[in-house]
């Protein structure tokens, strides 16, 4: 992710930032940010937890930098572990990465997809975003839908992170709104 960390940095503070323009004041929102890479096993650092989009304090470069390689299911293990211990009605996982599972340890595919299956069940959105590549394998092979996956180069990035912003919105504003997909 070190090529494309600065994007990186400012897509994330564009989903944030976008989250409160134009939001219905009866929606609650709260952000946790969460990376991971593996040195001698993962390294997960929660960034944000539940936080406000309205005193969201701008992600920097001094805060996370990329260290390693890509522990993807056990990341997400942990993400998900997070988001059921918060119990939110309505959620959103966004998935970013620039790389394939290749580091893992305690979870396997197939752990994560029944993990993410129980998410999906509840009514939760599970989101890819691959950050300058296109291989979708691993999203595919814990069920996200090709619709619910996107490639996102580096200039695109804020843009794209903002598209979903919007869209997290109407899913979180509606108990019936469709379900988050990409065109």
């Amino acid at each position: 992710m070190e090529p494309i960390w600065t994007e990186a940095l400012g897509s994330v503070n564009a989903y944030a930032e976008e989250l409160e323009k134009d939001k219905d004041p009866s929606l609650e929102i709260g952000v946790t940010l969460a990376v991971f890479d593996a040195q001698d096993g993962l390294q997960f650092d929660v960034l944000r937890r539940k936080e406000k989009p309205k005193t969201w304090k701008p992600l920097t470069a001094e805060e996370a930098s990329p260290r390693g390689m890509t522990p993807l299911f056990d990341a997400i293990g942990e993400i998900l572990t997070i988001a059921e211990k918060d119990d939110a009605e309505r959620a959103v996982l966004v998935v970013m990465t620039d790389g394939e599972e290749n580091a893992s340890r305690e979870l396997t595919k197939e752990a994560v997809r029944a993990r993410l299956d129980r998410a999906r069940n509840r009514g939760w959105e599970v989101i890819f975003l691959g950050a300058e590549f296109v291989n979708f394998a691993d999203a595919s092979a814990v069920g996200v839908s090709a619709g619910k996956s996107m490639g996102v180069r580096r200039d695109r990035m804020e843009d794209a992170m903002r598209s979903l912003s919007q869209k997290s919105k109407a899913y979180g504003a509606a108990p019936a709104s469709a379900p988050i997909e990409f065109d």
